[in-house]
């Protein structure tokens, strides 16, 4: 008969293999105290942020000079201790100290006096793995609904700005490097449809854009490409775009669809 893993086993046997990078987003959501988190190295303590997160290795930035680096390449293949801290809403503080091999050490590709450590710990906390396997499984859930939400259109009016918490700023850059604000008319998890005033340029469909779009809970930031843009009287640019996934947009939208939901007049 067949053993189902659970709890713990459970998260290992669905994403044991996979590795987390840690944006603002990741940290935020997953609760990383940042200025808890360090190596300890013999005496010494090293303050560092998570840079890439697995069940068994995972990766650590650190602000570390070029003469700090050569120092530390000593301890390379030793036993070096992790004290790490996550505050879940609503939730204590869990506080983890784990003991890990340094595999190793290397500076950070165009950054000077930025260092990343390696390494693999030797015993991974149950309560670690359920907190990376739980974000993990909120992921997938945001991955299956930036497809579902591409089909729902959202209009931005004074409305759905004040549930989405959008605050009414937004701006788009181009391979030119100038930023331009834009007025957001209606998007989707796959596609913004924006204005942009008189003198704007018409850009080509294909052309890679980047949006940063304002909410209360999250600055989303998502690359994407033109779709097709015309001139409107006035000049007023019209312009819509097919966007990449956002993990941040995705969640701001789905619970935009459940607070609307219990909003008369608002879905229209």
């Amino acid at each position: 008969m067949t053993t189902i893993p659970t709890g713990a086993a459970q998260y290992l046997a669905r994403f044991g293999g996979q590795s987390i990078t840690c944006s603002q987003y990741v940290l935020t959501k997953l609760g990383v105290n940042r200025g808890q988190c360090f190596l300890k190295i013999e005496d010494y303590m090293i303050l560092c942020i998570p840079f890439q997160f697995g069940f068994k290795r995972s990766l650590f930035l650190a602000t570390l000079s070029k003469q700090e680096l050569a120092f530390f390449q000593k301890y390379v293949n030793t036993t070096v201790n992790l004290s790490i801290v996550f505050d879940p809403n609503g939730r204590q503080p869990i506080k983890f100290f784990i003991r890990c091999t340094l595999v190793k050490i290397g500076q950070m590709k165009d950054r000077d006096n930025a260092g990343l450590f390696v390494v693999d710990f030797k015993i991974t906390p149950d309560e670690m793995i359920r907190i990376l396997g739980t974000f993990l499984e909120h992921q997938e859930r945001l991955k299956f609904q930036y497809d579902d939400y591409a089909k729902s259109l959202i209009r931005v009016t004074p409305d759905s700005a004040k549930i989405l918490g959008y605050n009414l700023y937004s701006t788009v850059k181009d391979g030119t490097g100038e930023t331009r604000r834009i007025q957001l008319v209606n998007f989707t998890s796959k596609m913004i449809e924006y204005l942009e005033a008189a003198g704007a340029p018409l850009r080509e469909p294909g052309t890679n854009v980047v949006f940063r779009i304002f909410f209360k809970k999250f600055r989303v930031t998502v690359s994407g490409n033109v779709e097709s843009a015309v001139q409107l009287p006035q000049g007023i640019v019209r312009t819509v775009s097919k966007i990449a996934y956002s993990p941040e947009l995705v969640e701001i939208i789905d619970e935009y669809w459940f607070n609307a939901r219990s909003r008369p007049g608002v879905i229209r």
